[in-house]
Formats: structure tokens, sequence, C-alpha cells
């Protein structure tokens, strides 16, 4: 039996390459507990089958209200006033029904397929624009030149988000994907922090007096008409719309890309069949996800579950990137394939809190992936691989730079 010392989930080293040790720990003990940088226990969950349960299984909660009493809530450690700190914990993504059910129901028709696909044009028209300002210099950091502003424009426009303000978003977002699972990292930022909240504010206060056709005046609206969004939920919504709608598709993008950099013949396949796009899509989503974990989850009862003992307000970390490339689900698992058929993976969640926005995700990574390797056939990487760098924080698998040239 391998040992497994606490593993720090937070580390850019651990996350250049965590399938092996994610492999082991499958083979080994899929229900592993590690040591969190709080001190807090954690089951750390490997399995395939294992998560696919537990992301559906309503004993695995994700209000921490249903899991603690409200003396034991009080004793957490918080990083900014409680006021404050409300924006980062009252949206969906922490709630069960039936809170949960009420909030997504509110944004719920924004983003079905049907009305995603009405942004196909000005996602198209946005990708062009962004590799037309590239083209002739024969090189970028994709990440900062193409996969973060693609993804932030198109949220922005949705929400209704000046243009201006874009690049406070992506100074806030960084802050907060890259202190997730680091308590002291959060503390550290907290002023950075308390300027996002008052910014938040402000811009729903300009939306009260000014209202336009976009979806922060909708959900401002849908707070006026009665009890279905408290002031806190709005803020918390609004918080979760931009973090959520641009973080996860920018990882997705240089993810993808990087992918196909490394394995030439899947590049030269999906260029001599760009039709593969939508297959692609959901390879590199399985192949090397976006996250490296999903969002966390709680006990809600001491239970038996995969032959451990599991009590009450246990802390739960799904290993979505250790899930999708377990071979018991997916055949040669660590190889990049697609044209891959049966391509369940959990990079979306499941259950009731599968992403609101996988269909908005989707669209944008085909059409921006699609787009360059079409138009720039030639791209390749301008730094040895081992010379990446992945960004700190438990929750995103994301490179901090992508250098190529064309």
């Amino acid at each position: 039996m391998q040992q497994f010392p606490d593993l720090d989930l937070t580390s850019p080293a651990f996350k250049a390459n965590p399938y092996p040790t994610f492999a082991d720990l499958r083979h080994q003990d899929p229900l592993h507990q590690i040591t969190l940088q709080s001190g807090r226990a954690a089951w750390l969950v490997t399995r395939y089958q294992d998560a696919d349960t537990i992301l559906r299984d309503e004993r695995f909660v994700k209000n921490v209200g249903n899991a603690f009493t409200p003396e034991e809530i009080e004793q957490f450690p918080r990083a900014l006033p409680q006021q404050a700190s409300s924006f980062l914990s009252l949206h969906m993504l922490n709630m069960d029904p039936p809170s949960h059910t009420r909030l997504r129901s509110l944004i719920n028709l924004s983003f079905t397929p049907r009305l995603v696909e009405q942004w196909r044009e000005r996602i198209q028209e946005i990708t062009d624009e962004l590799l037309d300002a590239v083209e002739s210099k024969g090189k970028m950091d994709l990440i900062d030149q193409f996969a973060f502003p693609l993804p932030m424009i198109v949220i922005s426009e949705m929400l209704g988000v000046p243009s201006a303000d874009r690049a406070k978003f992506r100074s806030w977002s960084n802050l907060i994907v890259e202190a997730s699972g680091n308590p002291e990292a959060f503390r550290q930022a907290a002023g950075e922090l308390m300027a996002f909240y008052q910014y938040l504010l402000e811009l729903l206060e300009s939306k009260r007096q000014s209202p336009a056709n976009d979806l922060l005046s909708k959900l401002i609206q849908a707070e006026e008409q009665g009890d279905k969004l408290s002031q806190e939920e709005l803020m918390a919504m609004v918080f979760l719309l931009i973090i959520a709608g641009h973080e996860t598709t920018v990882n997705l993008i240089s993810n993808g890309i990087l992918a196909l950099l490394e394995h030439p013949d899947q590049m030269r396949l999906l260029q001599e069949k760009p039709e593969l796009i939508r297959t692609a899509i959901e390879e590199f989503l399985r192949y090397r996800g976006p996250l490296l974990l999903a969002t966390q989850r709680w006990v809600r009862e001491d239970l038996e579950f995969g032959g451990k003992s599991m009590k009450r307000g246990d802390h739960i970390l799904v290993a979505l990137s250790a899930n999708n490339r377990d071979e018991e689900e997916f055949a040669s698992p660590d190889k990049l394939d697609i044209t891959r058929k049966e391509n369940r993976h959990l990079a979306f969640g499941k259950g009731i809190h599968y992403c609101l926005g996988a269909p908005l995700a989707r669209l944008e990574g085909q059409i921006a992936i699609g787009t360059l390797v079409r138009r720039l056939p030639h791209l390749r990487l301008s730094v040895a691989p081992e010379e990446l760098t992945w960004r700190p924080g438990s929750l995103i698998m994301g490179l901090n730079t992508l250098p190529v040239t064309f």
C-alpha cells in the first residue's frame, strides 16, 4: 500500500499532473480522508461511481445550515464581515431545495440551449475580432488575448456589465478562485473582496435607476416584484453569474488548446474534420476539465458510504479530474480521443446542481476552438510544456499563461 501524505490540492505543482496520484488513490483508497489547510478533515472522492452517486444524493448537502447547528456555524472562521461575506455564500451553489429550486428557476430560462443559441452569431463575431487583433503578430498569450476576453465579453453583455469594468472582474475573479481551499489567502484578499462587494452594490443601484434589456435588470425586477429574491440573494446571484459565467470557459478553451498542442495527431484530425468539434469539446472537458474539484458538499447525517463511516458535518470533495479518468468508466482514460462517443464525463456535475451555464460554455468552446484551429493552422507552443504553470486554488484547473506562436 502506497502511503498518501496530506495532499495539497491548491498546489500548482500538484495540479501540473495530478492524474497518477488520483489513479493510485482510486485503486487503493477511493474515499480518502485528507486534512485541508483550514485544519478540517475531508473525504476526497476519486472513483466515478461514488462521485456520480454523491452528486445526486440528498444526504450530501450544499447548505452548511443543513449539516451544522447555528452554534457550530458561528464558530466557523470568517475572512470578511458577515454582510460582505454573504455575497460569496448565498448563491445557488451553496443551497439545497427549496431555496435552490427557487433561485435557479429565476435564471433557468436565460440559459436554455434555445436561448443560448441566439448568441452564436455574436460569439463568432467576438471570436473573429479577437483573432483579427493578433493574427498579424504571429504570437500571443492565448489566455490573456483570447481565452479570457471571449467569455468575459459574452457574460458581460448578457448581464449588462459595463465594458470598462471587465479588467476589474478579472482581478477579483482570480483572487476568489485562486484562494479556494486556502483560508489565509482569503483573509489576505479581504480588502479587494470588500471592494468587489461595494462595486456590486453600486452596479445594482445603477441598474435600478436605469434598467435595460439585460439579465441584471430582469433579476432586479424579480426582486422588486415580491419575495422572490432578497438583496443578499441578488448580490450573490450576480457574483455567481459573473465568476462562473466566464472562469470555467476560460479554462475549457485554454486546456482544450493545450491538449491539442500536446497531441498533434488530434489537432490534425480536428482540422481535417471540423465537424468533430462537438465530441472534441466533450473530450476536452473529460481529459483536462476546467475544475479540479466540484464545489463543496457536507454530510447531512451520520452514514455509511463506500465502506466508510461518515459523520454529520464531514466535508466532501468530489475530485472531477480523478472521476473523469476512471478506467472503470472510460476506455483508455489517459488517452485524448476527440472521436470518443461514450463520454459521460462529470465536468458539469450531475443532478439538480448540473451546471446551468453548460449550453453557453459548450457553444463558446465549440466556436472558439473550432475557429482558432481553422484560422491559425500552424499554432504551436512557444515554450516547453513543462515551463507552463498552473494557477493555485483547489477548485480550478487552469494555466497562468499559454504562450503560442502561429
